[in-house]
C-alpha cells in the first residue's frame, strides 16, 4: 500500500451520531473511519471523537472526514463545538471554517 491520499466519501450516519469516512482500500473493499458527534437543540454540533485506523493515518482520511462533516454542518445551517482535539486542530488550520465555530 502506498502513502498517497485515498479517495474518501463522507456520510452522516444520524442514527449512530457519527460521520463516516468510507475509504477505498485499493482491494475492492472499504474501511470506515468515524467522527462521533451530538446535535443540540440550539443548532450546535459537538464533535467529541475522531478515529482513523492506524494503517490509514497520515493519508488524509481524517482531514477528509472532518472537511466533509464541516461541509454538512454548514449545509444544515448549524454551528460547531470542537471537543475533539483533531477537529480543533483542523479548524485552527482552516480559516474557511471559522464562521462555523459556536
Amino acid at each position: 500500500m502506498s502513502d498517497a491520499p485515498l479517495p474518501v466519501t463522507v456520510r452522516d450516519d444520524t442514527g449512530r451520531h457519527v460521520f463516516l469516512a468510507l475509504v477505498d482500500d485499493g482491494d475492492g473493499g472499504t474501511v470506515e473511519a468515524g467522527g462521533a458527534y451530538y446535535r443540540a437543540e440550539d443548532g450546535t454540533v459537538t464533535f467529541t471523537h475522531t478515529e482513523v485506523s492506524p494503517e490509514f493515518e497520515g493519508r488524509g482520511v481524517g482531514s477528509a472526514l472532518v472537511a466533509g462533516a464541516l461541509q454538512q454542518v454548514r449545509a444544515d445551517g448549524d454551528r460547531v463545538v470542537a471537543q475533539c482535539p483533531f477537529v480543533e486542530a483542523y479548524l485552527a488550520r482552516h480559516p474557511e471554517y471559522q464562521d462555523l465555530i459556536a
